[in-house]
């Protein structure tokens, strides 16, 4: 599976930003799928997940209420729509695949990555 992650760009505090995840193969409807970000001089950090159906999803606390994680597996992509964007969204954001069935959170178990899409927002 080869994922690449685009929709990044510079918006203003409060804008709003929708992020895709486009994957090549034809398993990918059977991976979960994760959002994670890394800010300079931070560590990686989980953003939100969803499961291969997409009937679950998961946020980080710091992003519950402004972000929302969809798929659609008939086009091989996962969004994820970004509302309310805060000067500490500012990150590179990755998404990850995985046949992982619990412990959304944790990169461990992802197995395929894209490159990064960079989201800048202003104050």
């Amino acid at each position: 599976v080869q994922l690449q992650a685009s929709g990044g760009g510079l918006v203003q505090a409060g804008g709003s930003l929708r992020l895709s995840c486009a994957a090549s193969g034809r398993t990918f409807s059977s991976y979960a799928v994760g959002w994670f970000r890394q800010a300079p001089g931070k560590e990686r950090e989980f953003v939100a997940a969803t499961t291969w159906s997409g009937a679950f999803t998961y946020y980080a606390d710091s992003v519950k209420g402004r972000f929302t994680i969809s798929r659609d597996n008939a086009k091989n992509t996962v969004y994820l729509q970004m509302n309310g964007l805060k000067p500490e969204d500012t990150a590179v954001y990755y998404c990850a695949a995985g046949r992982k069935y619990s412990d959304y959170a944790n990169a461990i178990g992802y197995d395929y990555w894209g490159q990064g899409t960079q989201v800048t927002v202003s104050s």
